[in-house]
């Protein structure tokens, strides 16, 4: 009687072992963190991009100081992005993840102006504080654009995982997992890389 329950009871136990194997739990775990850091990557990108800004800002004003209302745009898209609260609910949460792109648009295109107002100026054009930092803008830029295909493509592996069978039970049931936000284009006002001419 013991041998039997104990033969029923390895039965078992290899049974849940070969199911848990299918169920994608651990597959899943890793992917969702996959996605948390490259969407950490992304953060810290356009955290850059932000931090940059003041000092482009500054360099063209000594140069432009008439252009005013370029000037007022990039600050007032600067504030519009530093108040987007960023957290992980946002990844599943379509508005948030819209309100945050949005932000991101804006400060894009209010870029986009500055260095058309910086195309007038020869002297500022020829000024090396200003080649400095236009590099480094146009780095971080491809640094986003990198980042972001990092996340799309964690985004795309994960939301598979979480919609195939029968990953998407364990996703569901199990880990109450559901698919992530990824960024597109019909949302952005950019869709053409900034031009930026020396």
């Amino acid at each position: 009687m013991r041998t039997r329950l104990r033969f029923e009871m390895a039965i078992v136990l290899a049974a849940t072992l070969v199911v848990m194997s299918g169920c994608g739990y651990n597959s899943l775990q890793g992917l969702d963190e996959d996605i948390k850091a490259a969407w950490s990557e992304v953060q810290n990108q356009y955290q850059r991009r932000f931090d940059l800004i003041p000092n482009l800002v500054n360099t063209v004003k000594g140069y432009a100081a008439h252009e005013k209302e370029t000037f007022m745009a990039v600050t007032e898209a600067r504030a519009k992005v530093g108040q987007v609260k960023i957290t992980p609910d946002m990844l599943t949460d379509p508005e948030k993840f819209a309100q945050f792109q949005a932000a991101q648009t804006q400060m894009s295109s209010a870029l986009i102006r500055l260095l058309l107002v910086a195309e007038r100026y020869p002297d500022l054009k020829a000024s090396e504080n200003f080649r400095d930092l236009q590099a480094q803008l146009e780095g971080t830029e491809n640094r986003i654009a990198v980042a972001r295909k990092r996340y799309i493509d964690a985004v795309k592996d994960f939301n598979k995982m979480v919609r195939y069978f029968p990953t998407n039970l364990t996703a569901k049931f199990i880990l109450h997992m559901e698919v992530k936000q990824n960024f597109t284009l019909e949302d952005e006002a950019v869709k053409q890389t900034p031009k930026v001419e020396f």
